[in-house]
């Protein structure tokens, strides 16, 4: 009973077991070339030659016109204003239009108090200014007078030295003299009244009143005598040194007129001066607020078409565009009126093809706008420091603003037009190049896969100067080879290729287009990721139309 149940169960897992096997063998069958899941008619995988030709190495970039000479009007009035209002954008405008109109209200209502604080300051100014005025009179009066009691002093000492004082001496000289004679007769007159009395023709009284008369002139003469010491000695020296004292004292008197009168100057200047900035200073602010007023009319310098400046910032780059209502900032940028007497195409480069552009540099500008016409223009310059405002999209983006000045202007060429920039670096005459989309890096080697044989050679080469669609082989690869434009199945992964595949020299893995061709690795091959576009397709020539190497 056990071995005929254990054969039952077996039977029954049988039918199952055949299922599986069938279903097997028909994935297989039908895997196969010609088979069901794959067609017959699909050809191998192919890649591209290795071409020898000139090579045109180029740089190409999206960029847009931009006037080469345009002026650009911006708010004048400080802090933060209103836009009243606005021109239409692309209207055309002569010399003195009415473009703008900000909002001056506030700036109004300060010029009516400013205008106050001007008239006050003016009238102190003034009330200084006269004061210093009367002061500078009133001084020159004291110094004059002062001037003139120094002069009378030393006129009286001069006169007192010169004059007086010997007209006192003689005086004193003659007194004496006259006292001498006066004594000299009364003495002879006494001695002949003694003979007389003596002989009796004088009465006693007479000879005493003879004799009082001599001792009165004797008295006269000493009194005269004793006047004039006292005049030589005292009197002449005290007069001397009092005038002198007053002819000292006059000229101290006007040095410390002179010192007055400046001490009292310099304070009535210092307000002057003081009173004098204050005016200037309330005009200048009155003459500031009536230019902001001013400046709030933004008229047309030149005859032009109006284009509203481009406004950076705000969030991820973007800004609120300029119209009426907005608030506009102190300096910033309203409108621009190009100039239709020339163009430049302004582009960023990305640092990876920074180092291949120089100031100078020809270039062939294609405008969206005017399909099939090709502007010849030269690099114009290039900035030292990347762009910030790309930051906001990509922190990781570094590109650098570059100008192109284009040869010659068309009328039909409109600020902010789409347009293509090819930058002509240089053209190799003769070389070995293959397509971009055929080289890889893999650690410190550059390496293109060569169907050889049967098998896939992942083989190093050596490369020079690219472009956009084609990179200079130095070394490593002959005229005719074919290089693969995308890896062999079983290395996109990286751990190994197809069975019978050769391994790269030196034993080491395949690479990925995914690991890209790293510029500071590989001088001249761009760094890329991802499976490039053109390995998408068909991977069997060259794209056609590019016989020069500049590619498609």
């Amino acid at each position: 009973m056990m071995v005929e149940k254990t054969r039952r169960s077996g039977f029954q897992w049988l039918p199952l077991v055949l299922g599986v096997a069938a279903a097997g063998a028909l994935v297989w069958y039908g895997s196969r070339p010609g088979s069901w899941f794959r067609p017959a008619g699909l050809p191998p995988l192919e890649g591209a030659k290795v071409q020898r030709g000139p090579l045109l190495i180029s740089v190409v970039e999206r960029g847009n016109l931009k006037a080469a000479d345009s002026v650009v009007l911006k708010n004048e009035i400080e802090g933060q204003t209103t836009i009243l209002y606005l021109i239409p954008e692309g209207t055309h405008v002569q010399t003195g239009d009415l473009l703008c109109e900000l909002d001056a209200t506030q700036l109004f209502d300060k010029k009516i108090q400013q205008e106050i604080s001007v008239r006050t300051a003016q009238a102190s100014f003034i009330k200084s200014k006269q004061a210093f005025d009367i002061q500078l009179s009133q001084n020159e009066s004291d110094i004059s007078q002062a001037e003139q009691a120094l002069e009378f002093a030393g006129q009286d000492l001069r006169k007192y030295q010169e004059g007086d004082r010997k007209l006192e001496e003689l005086k004193a000289e003659q007194a004496i003299t006259v006292a001498e004679g006066q004594y000299k007769s009364a003495e002879g007159f006494y001695t002949w009244s003694e003979k007389l009395a003596g002989n009796g023709f004088l009465t006693q009284i007479e000879l005493e009143r003879d004799g009082l008369n001599l001792t009165e002139r004797r008295v006269n003469l000493e009194q005269a005598q004793r006047e004039r010491d006292l005049l030589l000695a005292y009197e002449i020296p005290r007069q001397l040194a009092e005038l002198e004292a007053d002819a000292q004292e006059a000229e101290r008197e006007l040095e410390r007129m002179k010192l007055r009168a400046e001490a009292r100057t310099v304070d009535l200047k210092a307000d002057v001066e003081s009173d004098e900035a204050k005016f200037k200073l309330e005009s200048e602010k009155l003459a500031k607020l009536l230019g902001q007023i001013a400046k709030a009319r933004i008229l047309a310098p030149r005859a032009g078409m109006v284009v509203y400046a481009k406004q950076e910032g705000g969030r991820m780059g973007q800004a609120d565009p300029i119209q009426e209502g907005t608030q506009v900032r102190e300096r910033q940028e309203i409108i621009t009126i190009p100039s239709a007497t020339g163009m430049i195409a302004q582009a960023s480069l990305h640092e990876s093809v920074l180092k291949q552009v120089e100031v100078g540099q020809t270039c062939i500008v294609r405008v969206d706008a005017l399909r099939g016409r090709d502007f010849r223009g030269r690099v114009k310059s290039v900035a030292p420091l990347p762009d910030q405002n790309s930051w906001w999209a990509n922190p990781n983006l570094r590109v650098y603003r570059t100008d192109v000045e284009i040869a010659g202007s068309d009328p039909e060429m409109r600020p902010g037009m789409s347009c293509q920039i090819e930058i002509l670096v240089e053209e190799i005459p003769d070389t070995l190049y293959v397509p971009v989309q055929a080289v890889y890096r893999q650690k410190q080697q550059n390496l293109c896969y060569v169907p050889k044989r049967g098998t896939i050679e992942a083989r190093p080469v050596e490369v020079g100067r690219y472009n956009d669609s084609w990179v200079q082989i130095l070394a490593g690869l002959e005229e005719g080879e074919t290089v693969l434009l995308s890896p062999p199945a079983g290395v996109m992964t990286g751990a190994g290729t197809e069975e019978g595949a050769e391994r790269p020299a030196g034993g080491q893995e395949p690479t990925t287009p995914a690991d890209g061709l790293g510029a500071s690795e590989a001088p001249g091959v761009p760094e890329r990721e991802g499976p490039p576009p053109a390995a998408q397709g068909d991977m069997g020539a060259p794209p056609e139309g590019a016989p020069d190497g500049r590619g498609p």
